[in-house]
């Protein structure tokens, strides 16, 4: 089961209104339990590496089934992803900090939504998980 475009859509549409209470511009993007786009979204004033860094995260969170907060201890000195950190080559990038997180459809994961803009990984995965629990999620 994957998402549609019309979910999606709603999702993004969340997501932004999050990213504005916040006073945050960002960037967000839907993907599919394949990691293909399936909607994208860029606030006006969002840097431009927004655009990569949530697609990333998207992708990075269906790839690894888990929301991409809990990566951040794997990515810190001594850990074993350390080093990795923000590896930008197209739309598969492996981007292991908070952002991305799983879109459900009861129990089965149908997607995920990456978000790129906030100060902090961790503002950028608070509004992502406020937006999917407020987004009414259907496959």
């Amino acid at each position: 089961m994957n998402i549609g475009h019309t979910t999606a859509d709603t999702v993004i549409a969340a997501a932004r209104r999050r990213a504005e209470e916040a006073g945050v511009k960002a960037a967000f993007a839907v993907v599919d339990t394949g990691g293909n786009l399936v909607a994208f979204s860029r606030m006006d004033g969002a840097p431009l590496i927004t655009i990569d860094t949530a697609v990333g995260k998207a992708h990075t969170a269906v790839s690894v089934g888990l929301d991409t907060i809990h990566l951040t201890a794997a990515i810190q000195p001594g850990a074993p992803l350390f080093g990795t950190g923000l590896t930008l080559a197209g739309t598969r990038s492996f981007v292991p900090y908070g952002g991305g997180v799983l879109i459900r459809s009861g129990d089965a994961v149908i997607g995920a939504l990456g978000v790129s803009g906030a100060p902090a990984s961790e503002d950028d995965h608070a509004i992502g998980a406020a937006a999917i629990d407020t987004a009414v999620v259907a496959a």
